[in-house]
């Protein structure tokens, strides 16, 4: 969508009313989706789409290797095929009159979980509501779904009662594409849900992750003997019981601080421990000095360059490790984007793929000229 004339700040761009929007409240089986509301709204909220990534998994696994996507994608699909069998089949079963499973396919229900969940709304709860409900279920928006994309955007659609309106949030020249906002969202995200990736350095939202597993990898290489290695084998445990860690999180980092600061500041507190340091954090149950806590787990990019020596070192390995997860280092990524002759014969797929691994990569490197 193009500005046709010069638009300032604030200028309505248009407006929908609640009765043209298309969810649960409005369609024609509303009493039925009543019937079982929760399973079936939790089960659409949970799925997320693959829209961007639904090639074939060898070709998936090369392009995005290391970017996380292809797990989350093998996760969606796994849950999709559950929650298919235990709750979409049989609500179905209990009204024949309305649904045939031989033509409400399986096939058929992840296309349309992919298309809703990739072009609808969810209307953000009131800060009183959002530690007493889940998110509101996803509605289609006429209009409001043909405006892309991008982390700098120039209008953002706002709700009231009787309607939703799409706003300027900055002046749009004449002729100048105006882009809505999906959230502040990585391009992994954005390829993963939506189907494209930001060129850098677009994107100001986008991340990078250390596996928390990694973290534990790099503790133990650099344990010198078998009792150094169950030390950090019991303080793993311990920062599992204190929920910062687990098996399949991960650490996000941004481009200007640590999403994850408090995790990630404790993990390295803790595996650089000695024994007699860790025997008494245990007593203490993880507790310490307010004002050493949060001085601890404000992780800006400033703060991570005066990191300790030894929590400079564990994180500095950590990154090596998660660096060696892609198929390419970021020399031969950054040649692909130079040459533009060679760009352009990428396939739209691989360009987008290239977008999330580059972006990720420069994340990750930044951190390295941190703490190096």
């Amino acid at each position: 969508m193009l500005a046709a004339e010069e638009l300032e700040e604030g200028e309505v761009l248009f407006t929908i009313p609640r009765t043209a929007l298309l969810s649960q409240h409005t369609t024609s089986i509303h009493a039925l989706l009543q019937e079982g509301e929760c399973k079936l709204l939790a089960s659409l909220e949970s799925a997320v789409p693959f829209k961007g990534v639904n090639g074939p998994q060898e070709e998936r696994t090369r392009l995005l290797q290391g970017t996380g996507i292809p797990e989350a994608v093998d996760k969606d699909l796994a849950n999709i095929h559950l929650e298919y069998n235990s709750i979409i089949l049989p609500f179905m079963e209990t009204h024949p009159n309305i649904f045939d499973p031989k033509l409400h396919t399986l096939e058929l229900y992840k296309e349309l979980v992919a298309f809703v969940m990739a072009y609808s709304f969810q209307e953000p709860l009131e800060e009183e509501e959002e530690d007493e409900k889940g998110p509101n279920p996803p509605m289609m928006v006429p209009v409001a779904d043909i405006l892309n994309h991008v982390a700098n955007h120039n209008a953002n659609l706002e709700y009231s009662p009787q309607c939703l309106r799409m706003v300027t949030t900055q002046p749009v020249g004449k002729g100048e594409e105006i882009f809505n906002t999906y959230g502040q969202m990585a391009n992994w995200q954005l390829l993963h849900m939506y189907g494209f990736a930001e060129p850098y350095p677009g994107n100001t939202h986008d991340t990078a992750d250390i596996q928390m597993v990694t973290l534990r990898r790099a503790a133990l290489q650099r344990a010198k003997s078998e009792a150094q290695q169950q030390l950090v084998s019991e303080q793993w445990d311990f920062l599992c019981q204190l929920e910062m860690v687990g098996e399949e999180g991960a650490f996000v980092l941004g481009w200007d601080e640590v999403l994850t600061e408090e995790e990630l500041s404790v993990a390295l507190k803790v595996l650089c421990m000695s024994e007699e340091e860790f025997k008494e954090y245990k007593e203490q149950d993880g507790w310490e000095d307010d004002s050493e806590e949060e001085e601890n787990s404000t992780l800006s990019n400033e703060a991570l360059a005066r990191l300790k020596t030894p929590c400079k070192k564990l994180l500095y390995d950590s990154v090596l490790l998660t660096l060696e997860s892609y198929g390419a280092d970021l020399k031969a990524e950054q040649d692909l984007l130079n040459n533009k002759e060679a760009y352009e014969k990428l396939s739209r797929r691989e360009q987008q793929a290239l977008h999330v691994r580059y972006g990720q990569k420069r994340i990750l490197h930044q951190l390295l000229e941190l703490i190096q």
